[in-house]
């Protein structure tokens, strides 16, 4: 390690302030301005991680980056996380706890009251939330890293293997719009940005295809049947957060890292009938599987073609040389019943805890399931 804390504050201030007298000057367009901010910054890093970076986690005990806070503090960083602080689960020890609600403007604008050397930024959804954090960071932090969505990558029957250079594009689905347009005006803002792309990743909750985890998981144990799209053979990844944990944190301080986009996954892909006869053994059931066309189900109910048409119907596999590059090497748990043990824990917590399930959609399914019955 050998890039401190101080040097990426005196790189953070000589951006500002070559940025400043060169827009003075008036001799550069706003497009060669943003690529000599980006050199700046370059030009005081090196491939080293910092050894103290004072780092903000906006968010910060969801469900991928609560292990990325444990992560950042074991590497040395110094961590705060602003948040609501209303979910179960405690701010790790040693990060400082900062309450506020992004909602509440007052509280939020005052992080860019003080410097940082990291913003991960984990809860921005719109580009209205993505203009108000380029208004409150530009100036302020040496690297913003935004957590995007690896739904943003246009799907082709053409190819499974996604890169970075994979286009973006989803016609589909409003969230994933919603992060390409997030990323659009990042990237032609002043932040040094970080862009992150996580794919399908499992922590606490279980993952479903067509309907929740959750309500899936109490079919099985139910004895009824449960619906996935296509034939079952569709190939999925699922990743582990605490194993994107350590190559996101590995991105801190990164001169390589900015103004590049990222998506860690893990490296093998599961079919859904795979997942889905996996969670069952976990839970000790036997499971039985109704595969129904994707266009058939959208037919039912048009708030699935975001979901389905925009991402789990295709099948995905993830290039993770890119990040591998500039992070470091790691390695992703590939044995499906691990992937899913923390899932399955945490479901058995929730059904103890008598949390209330989601059965809104439940006539639904069983309608579906019997009229593909009378099919044969």
């Amino acid at each position: 390690m050998n890039m401190s804390s101080d040097g990426i504050r005196k790189k953070r201030s000589t951006a500002r302030s070559t940025g400043n007298s060169t827009r003075a000057d008036n001799t550069c367009s706003a497009a060669i301005l943003t690529l000599m901010s980006a050199a700046s910054s370059l030009a005081k890093h090196d491939k080293g991680v910092s050894e103290l970076a004072r780092v903000l986690f906006i968010g910060g005990t969801g469900q991928i980056s609560l292990p990325c806070v444990a992560h950042a503090l074991a590497s040395g960083h110094e961590v705060s996380v602003f948040n609501r602080g209303q979910r179960g689960e405690a701010v790790p020890t040693g990060a400082k706890s900062v309450v506020g609600d992004m909602n509440d403007a007052a509280s939020y604008a005052r992080l860019g009251q003080q410097d940082w050397d990291v913003v991960a930024q984990f809860m921005v959804f719109t580009p209205e939330q993505m203009q108000r954090d380029i208004s409150i960071f530009t100036g302020k932090t040496g690297q913003y890293i935004f957590i995007s969505s690896a739904s943003v990558y246009q799907k082709s029957p053409f190819a499974y293997m996604t890169t970075e250079s994979t286009p973006v594009r989803n016609a589909y689905w409003p969230y994933s719009q919603a992060k390409i347009a997030c990323e659009t005006m990042m990237k032609a803002s002043d932040l040094p940005w970080t862009n992150v792309r996580p794919s399908h990743t499992v922590r606490t909750g279980l993952p479903g295809m067509v309907n929740d985890g959750d309500s899936d998981a109490r079919r099985m144990m139910a004895g009824k049947a449960v619906i996935l799209a296509g034939d079952g053979t569709s190939l999925w990844t699922l990743t582990r957060a605490e194993d994107l944990a350590m190559p996101f944190v590995g991105l801190f301080g990164k001169a390589a890292a900015l103004r590049e986009d990222f998506h860690i996954t893990g490296d093998a892909a599961f079919t859904w009938d795979a997942i889905y006869l996996t969670i069952a053994k976990s839970l000790g059931v036997e499971v039985k599987l109704v595969h129904v066309p994707t266009d058939t189900l959208i037919r039912y109910n048009s708030d699935w073609i975001g979901p389905l048409l925009g991402d789990k119907s295709w099948s995905t596999l993830f290039d993770n040389s890119k990040i591998k590059r500039v992070a470091g090497d790691f390695a992703c748990e590939m044995d499906l019943e691990k992937v899913l043990s923390n899932p399955i824990r945490f479901f058995r917590q929730r059904l103890a805890a008598n949390a209330p399930g989601n059965n809104a959609l439940e006539p639904l399914f069983d309608r579906i399931i019997s009229e593909q019955a009378t099919l044969g």
